[in-house]
């Protein structure tokens, strides 16, 4: 035992120096990190400070809360824009028009027949026979692209003009 004593009371300095040496570096090692921890931090806080220092929790779930909204509006769209595509499917959406002398006797094209269909082919016909002394107008229903009503030549002209677009 006394043989170890001696020996290390010999190299006492050097033992000394290499412990200071690691303490040194022990040291300096903690500065670095003590520094690391501040910066993530920082970091942490500022992240978690977001807008108007509210915390990171509240903004996703005032985000999420904006999401189900922005569904919910999407969803009452979807069903107007059905609703106006079933609406607009019974408006008049195909035409056709003629122009046509009925009369030899009358010198310009004066009368017409007008088409107005669906998109299912109803609607009507509309026809305008001028004459010298006197005007008639027709209407006749059209129900999938037939009417029930016998058709002229420029009426029926006007209704495959209307049923082609």
């Amino acid at each position: 035992m006394d043989n170890i004593i001696n020996i290390l009371n010999n190299f006492a300095p050097y033992i000394i120096l290499v412990l200071l040496f690691i303490v040194i570096i022990l040291i300096i090692t903690v500065i670095i990190l003590i520094k690391s921890v501040n910066r993530v931090e920082r970091k942490y806080k500022k992240f978690m400070r977001g807008v108007n220092n509210k915390n990171l929790e509240e903004l996703v779930i005032g985000y999420l809360d904006k999401i189900d909204e922005v569904e919910n509006q999407s969803e009452l769209l979807k069903e107007d824009i059905n609703k106006i595509n079933n609406k607009l499917k019974k408006c008049i959406q195909k035409t056709g028009v003629i122009r046509y002398r009925a009369f030899d006797d009358i010198g310009s094209d004066l009368s017409f027949s007008i088409a107005l269909l669906d998109d299912k082919n109803d609607g009507i016909i509309l026809t305008s026979i001028f004459g010298r002394n006197e005007s008639t107008t027709y209407a006749k229903p059209i129900d999938k692209g037939i009417s029930r009503y016998d058709l002229s030549e420029e009426e029926q002209q006007v209704l495959e003009e209307a049923i082609s677009k």
